[in-house]
Protein backbone atom coordinates (compact mmCIF):
# COMPACT_ATOMS: atom_id res chain seq x y z
CA UNK A 1 0.00 0.00 0.00
CA UNK A 2 1.62 2.96 -1.16
CA UNK A 3 0.48 6.42 1.08
CA UNK A 4 3.08 8.85 -0.82
CA UNK A 5 1.45 8.66 -4.44
CA UNK A 6 -2.05 7.44 -4.17
CA UNK A 7 -5.53 8.60 -2.52
CA UNK A 8 -6.76 6.32 -0.43
CA UNK A 9 -10.33 6.57 -0.04
CA UNK A 10 -12.30 4.30 2.96
CA UNK A 11 -13.79 1.62 0.18
CA UNK A 12 -9.99 1.65 -1.67
CA UNK A 13 -8.64 1.42 1.92
CA UNK A 14 -10.98 -1.62 2.83
CA UNK A 15 -10.80 -3.53 -0.40
CA UNK A 16 -7.21 -3.55 -0.68
CA UNK A 17 -7.05 -4.92 2.92
CA UNK A 18 -9.45 -7.52 2.55
CA UNK A 19 -7.69 -8.93 -0.61
CA UNK A 20 -4.12 -8.59 1.93
CA UNK A 21 -5.70 -10.05 4.60
CA UNK A 22 -7.97 -12.98 2.53
CA UNK A 23 -4.39 -14.04 1.56
CA UNK A 24 -3.04 -13.89 5.32
CA UNK A 25 -5.22 -16.78 5.78
CA UNK A 26 -7.98 -14.26 8.26
CA UNK A 27 -10.94 -15.46 7.90
CA UNK A 28 -13.84 -12.58 7.59
CA UNK A 29 -11.38 -10.63 6.28
CA UNK A 30 -13.71 -7.64 5.20
CA UNK A 31 -15.44 -7.40 8.71
CA UNK A 32 -12.43 -7.12 10.18
CA UNK A 33 -10.74 -4.58 7.95
CA UNK A 34 -13.69 -2.21 9.36
CA UNK A 35 -13.28 -2.81 12.58
CA UNK A 36 -9.60 -1.77 12.28
CA UNK A 37 -10.67 1.31 10.06
CA UNK A 38 -13.29 2.02 12.72
CA UNK A 39 -10.23 2.00 15.07
CA UNK A 40 -8.02 4.58 13.09
CA UNK A 41 -10.66 6.74 11.89
CA UNK A 42 -12.90 6.88 14.70
CA UNK A 43 -16.01 6.26 12.98
CA UNK A 44 -18.71 3.50 13.52
CA UNK A 45 -19.44 0.70 10.19
CA UNK A 46 -22.17 3.14 9.48
CA UNK A 47 -19.88 5.88 9.30
CA UNK A 48 -17.49 4.43 6.98
CA UNK A 49 -20.37 3.51 4.75
CA UNK A 50 -21.60 7.13 4.56
CA UNK A 51 -17.74 8.02 3.68
CA UNK A 52 -16.94 5.62 1.20
CA UNK A 53 -15.50 8.13 -1.32
CA UNK A 54 -13.58 10.36 1.24
CA UNK A 55 -10.24 10.37 1.22
CA UNK A 56 -8.55 9.12 4.48
CA UNK A 57 -6.11 12.05 6.64
CA UNK A 58 -2.51 10.66 6.54
CA UNK A 59 -2.16 10.10 10.11
CA UNK A 60 -5.11 7.77 9.76
CA UNK A 61 -3.76 5.91 6.90
CA UNK A 62 -0.75 5.60 8.84
CA UNK A 63 -2.29 4.15 11.96
CA UNK A 64 -4.24 1.74 9.55
CA UNK A 65 -1.37 0.65 7.69
CA UNK A 66 0.55 -0.33 11.43
CA UNK A 67 -2.65 -1.81 12.39
CA UNK A 68 -3.08 -4.17 9.05
CA UNK A 69 0.55 -5.03 9.25
CA UNK A 70 0.08 -6.71 12.67
CA UNK A 71 -3.32 -8.38 11.47
CA UNK A 72 -1.39 -9.68 8.37
CA UNK A 73 1.23 -11.36 10.78
CA UNK A 74 -1.76 -13.36 12.34
CA UNK A 75 -1.90 -11.27 15.33
CA UNK A 76 -5.28 -11.40 17.24
CA UNK A 77 -7.65 -8.67 16.41
CA UNK A 78 -8.32 -8.06 20.07
CA UNK A 79 -5.01 -7.15 20.90
CA UNK A 80 -4.57 -4.54 18.13
CA UNK A 81 -7.92 -3.13 18.97
CA UNK A 82 -6.88 -3.84 23.00
CA UNK A 83 -10.19 -5.29 24.26
CA UNK A 84 -13.17 -7.89 24.01
CA UNK A 85 -16.66 -7.92 24.41
CA UNK A 86 -18.13 -10.26 26.80
CA UNK A 87 -21.42 -10.57 28.02
CA UNK A 88 -21.86 -7.05 26.74
CA UNK A 89 -18.78 -5.80 28.72
CA UNK A 90 -15.78 -4.67 27.83
CA UNK A 91 -12.12 -6.24 28.38
CA UNK A 92 -8.95 -5.12 27.88
CA UNK A 93 -6.99 -7.76 26.83
CA UNK A 94 -2.90 -8.40 26.27
CA UNK A 95 -0.96 -11.48 25.60
CA UNK A 96 -0.89 -12.23 29.21
CA UNK A 97 -4.55 -13.46 29.29
CA UNK A 98 -6.98 -15.32 26.88
CA UNK A 99 -8.69 -13.75 25.01
CA UNK A 100 -13.01 -13.87 25.75
CA UNK A 101 -14.57 -16.14 23.79
CA UNK A 102 -18.63 -16.43 23.18
CA UNK A 103 -18.70 -20.00 24.29
CA UNK A 104 -17.78 -19.08 27.69
CA UNK A 105 -20.87 -17.42 28.53
CA UNK A 106 -22.54 -21.24 28.56
CA UNK A 107 -20.64 -21.31 31.71
CA UNK A 108 -21.20 -17.96 32.75
CA UNK A 109 -25.16 -18.58 31.98
CA UNK A 110 -25.60 -22.13 34.06
CA UNK A 111 -23.66 -20.68 36.85
CA UNK A 112 -25.90 -18.12 36.81
CA UNK A 113 -28.85 -20.71 36.60
CA UNK A 114 -27.49 -23.37 38.61
CA UNK A 115 -26.38 -20.64 41.73
CA UNK A 116 -28.81 -17.60 41.34
CA UNK A 117 -28.77 -17.32 45.21
CA UNK A 118 -24.95 -17.96 45.59
CA UNK A 119 -23.17 -15.83 48.32
CA UNK A 120 -19.94 -16.47 47.52
CA UNK A 121 -18.17 -17.68 44.35
CA UNK A 122 -15.03 -18.19 43.13
CA UNK A 123 -13.51 -19.08 40.17
CA UNK A 124 -10.11 -20.72 39.68
CA UNK A 125 -7.69 -19.24 36.80
CA UNK A 126 -9.42 -16.15 36.09
CA UNK A 127 -7.04 -14.58 33.09
CA UNK A 128 -8.54 -11.34 32.15
CA UNK A 129 -11.47 -11.85 35.04
CA UNK A 130 -14.08 -11.83 32.47
CA UNK A 131 -16.22 -14.87 34.08
CA UNK A 132 -15.45 -13.01 37.48
CA UNK A 133 -16.21 -9.74 36.28
CA UNK A 134 -19.75 -10.58 34.63
CA UNK A 135 -21.07 -12.85 37.72
CA UNK A 136 -20.20 -10.14 39.87
CA UNK A 137 -22.60 -8.38 37.99
CA UNK A 138 -24.91 -11.11 37.12
CA UNK A 139 -25.05 -12.30 40.92
CA UNK A 140 -24.74 -8.68 42.61
CA UNK A 141 -25.29 -10.22 46.32
CA UNK A 142 -22.37 -12.62 45.67
CA UNK A 143 -18.76 -11.91 47.36
CA UNK A 144 -16.61 -13.10 44.22
CA UNK A 145 -13.05 -14.21 44.68
CA UNK A 146 -10.47 -14.92 41.82
CA UNK A 147 -7.78 -16.68 41.23
CA UNK A 148 -4.32 -17.07 39.21
CA UNK A 149 -1.05 -18.49 38.96
CA UNK A 150 0.03 -15.18 36.54
CA UNK A 151 0.72 -11.82 38.25
CA UNK A 152 0.46 -10.22 35.06
CA UNK A 153 -2.91 -12.24 34.38
CA UNK A 154 -4.00 -10.72 37.82
CA UNK A 155 -2.95 -7.42 37.00
CA UNK A 156 -5.56 -7.68 33.76
CA UNK A 157 -8.09 -9.37 35.68
CA UNK A 158 -8.23 -6.17 38.36
CA UNK A 159 -8.27 -3.17 35.68
CA UNK A 160 -11.24 -5.17 33.84
CA UNK A 161 -12.94 -5.16 37.34
CA UNK A 162 -11.87 -1.35 37.67
CA UNK A 163 -13.26 -0.52 34.15
CA UNK A 164 -16.43 -2.54 35.17
CA UNK A 165 -16.97 -1.44 38.64
CA UNK A 166 -16.83 -4.68 39.87
CA UNK A 167 -16.06 -5.34 43.61
CA UNK A 168 -13.81 -8.52 42.96
CA UNK A 169 -11.18 -10.02 45.53
CA UNK A 170 -7.92 -11.27 43.56
CA UNK A 171 -5.09 -13.53 44.84
CA UNK A 172 -2.33 -14.98 43.41
CA UNK A 173 -1.81 -18.52 43.32
CA UNK A 174 -2.52 -22.14 42.04
CA UNK A 175 -5.76 -24.05 42.25
CA UNK A 176 -7.09 -23.77 45.89
CA UNK A 177 -3.72 -22.87 47.47
CA UNK A 178 -4.62 -19.06 48.07
CA UNK A 179 -8.05 -19.55 49.16
CA UNK A 180 -7.42 -22.48 51.88
CA UNK A 181 -9.99 -22.80 55.13
CA UNK A 182 -12.35 -20.92 52.69
CA UNK A 183 -15.21 -22.30 51.37
CA UNK A 184 -17.65 -21.18 48.37
CA UNK A 185 -21.27 -21.54 46.85
CA UNK A 186 -19.88 -21.90 43.50
CA UNK A 187 -16.72 -22.73 42.33
CA UNK A 188 -16.29 -21.83 38.43
CA UNK A 189 -13.50 -22.83 36.11
CA UNK A 190 -12.22 -22.43 32.48
CA UNK A 191 -9.16 -24.12 32.93
CA UNK A 192 -6.46 -25.48 30.42
CA UNK A 193 -7.99 -28.40 28.23
CA UNK A 194 -5.77 -28.47 25.07
CA UNK A 195 -3.76 -31.60 24.95
CA UNK A 196 0.08 -30.96 24.62
CA UNK A 197 0.64 -32.10 21.37
CA UNK A 198 -2.26 -30.54 19.72
CA UNK A 199 -0.93 -26.89 20.56
CA UNK A 200 1.24 -27.04 17.53
CA UNK A 201 -1.83 -27.08 15.50
CA UNK A 202 -3.68 -24.27 16.96
CA UNK A 203 -4.31 -21.28 14.41
CA UNK A 204 -1.50 -18.43 14.92
CA UNK A 205 -3.26 -16.24 16.63
CA UNK A 206 -3.47 -18.46 19.42
CA UNK A 207 -0.33 -20.91 19.53
CA UNK A 208 1.62 -17.83 18.76
CA UNK A 209 -0.09 -14.77 21.00
CA UNK A 210 -2.12 -16.78 23.75
CA UNK A 211 -0.50 -17.57 27.28
CA UNK A 212 0.75 -21.32 26.61
CA UNK A 213 0.06 -21.66 30.41
CA UNK A 214 -3.50 -21.03 29.83
CA UNK A 215 -3.54 -23.81 26.90
CA UNK A 216 -1.90 -26.95 27.79
CA UNK A 217 -3.92 -29.18 29.62
CA UNK A 218 -1.52 -32.32 29.76
CA UNK A 219 -0.90 -34.66 27.93
CA UNK A 220 -4.69 -35.96 27.25
CA UNK A 221 -5.91 -32.05 28.39
CA UNK A 222 -7.62 -33.30 31.75
CA UNK A 223 -4.43 -32.28 34.07
CA UNK A 224 -6.16 -29.34 35.72
CA UNK A 225 -9.89 -31.32 35.61
CA UNK A 226 -8.89 -34.05 37.96
CA UNK A 227 -7.12 -31.31 40.56
CA UNK A 228 -10.54 -29.49 40.29
CA UNK A 229 -12.77 -32.51 40.76
CA UNK A 230 -11.04 -33.91 43.66
CA UNK A 231 -10.05 -30.99 45.52
CA UNK A 232 -13.47 -29.20 45.02
CA UNK A 233 -15.24 -30.54 47.58
CA UNK A 234 -13.10 -29.73 50.26
CA UNK A 235 -14.02 -25.98 49.22
CA UNK A 236 -17.98 -26.08 48.48
CA UNK A 237 -20.45 -25.28 51.35
CA UNK A 238 -23.10 -28.17 51.11
CA UNK A 239 -25.05 -28.26 47.90
CA UNK A 240 -22.60 -26.21 46.34
CA UNK A 241 -21.97 -26.18 42.53
CA UNK A 242 -18.83 -26.76 40.76
CA UNK A 243 -18.97 -25.67 36.67
CA UNK A 244 -16.65 -25.98 34.12
CA UNK A 245 -15.70 -25.23 30.78
CA UNK A 246 -14.54 -28.01 28.44
CA UNK A 247 -13.11 -28.36 25.20
CA UNK A 248 -15.06 -30.73 22.70
CA UNK A 249 -15.77 -34.04 23.08
CA UNK A 250 -14.47 -33.81 26.91
CA UNK A 251 -17.43 -34.00 28.54
CA UNK A 252 -17.91 -38.05 29.22
CA UNK A 253 -14.38 -37.48 30.62
CA UNK A 254 -14.85 -34.93 32.95
CA UNK A 255 -18.27 -35.98 34.28
CA UNK A 256 -17.03 -39.20 35.16
CA UNK A 257 -14.07 -37.38 37.41
CA UNK A 258 -16.86 -35.54 38.85
CA UNK A 259 -18.99 -38.51 39.64
CA UNK A 260 -15.67 -40.45 41.52
CA UNK A 261 -15.36 -37.43 43.16
CA UNK A 262 -18.20 -37.47 44.62
CA UNK A 263 -20.60 -35.32 43.00
CA UNK A 264 -23.99 -35.83 41.90
CA UNK A 265 -26.92 -33.90 39.94
CA UNK A 266 -24.23 -33.54 37.05
CA UNK A 267 -25.36 -31.86 34.37
CA UNK A 268 -23.60 -31.04 30.84
CA UNK A 269 -24.63 -28.43 28.42
CA UNK A 270 -24.38 -27.37 25.15
CA UNK A 271 -23.15 -24.17 23.62
CA UNK A 272 -24.84 -22.61 21.22
CA UNK A 273 -23.15 -24.78 18.39
CA UNK A 274 -24.53 -27.66 20.37
CA UNK A 275 -21.15 -29.19 21.47
CA UNK A 276 -20.86 -29.38 25.10
CA UNK A 277 -19.21 -26.62 26.64
CA UNK A 278 -19.78 -26.96 30.20
CA UNK A 279 -19.60 -29.92 32.68
CA UNK A 280 -21.08 -29.59 36.55
CA UNK A 281 -21.80 -31.43 39.87
CA UNK A 282 -23.63 -30.50 43.09
CA UNK A 283 -21.70 -31.09 46.60
CA UNK A 284 -23.73 -33.07 49.02
CA UNK A 285 -21.56 -32.66 52.17
CA UNK A 286 -21.92 -36.34 54.07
Amino acid sequence: MSIETEIWTTLKVLTWTTGYLTEKGVENARREAEWLLCEATGLDRMGLYLNFDKPLQDDELTAYRSMVARRGKREPLQHILGSQEFDGLEFIVTRDVLIPRFDTETLLEEAVRQAPRARTVLDIGTGSGCIAVALAQRLPQAAVTAVDLSPDALAIARRNAERNNAQIEFLLGSFFQPVSERSFDLIVSNPPYITSADLADLQPEVRDFEPRLALDGGTDGLDAYRVLAAEAPRYLEPNGWLLLEIGAGQDKDVAGLLADAGFDAIVTVPDSAGIIRVVGGQWHAV
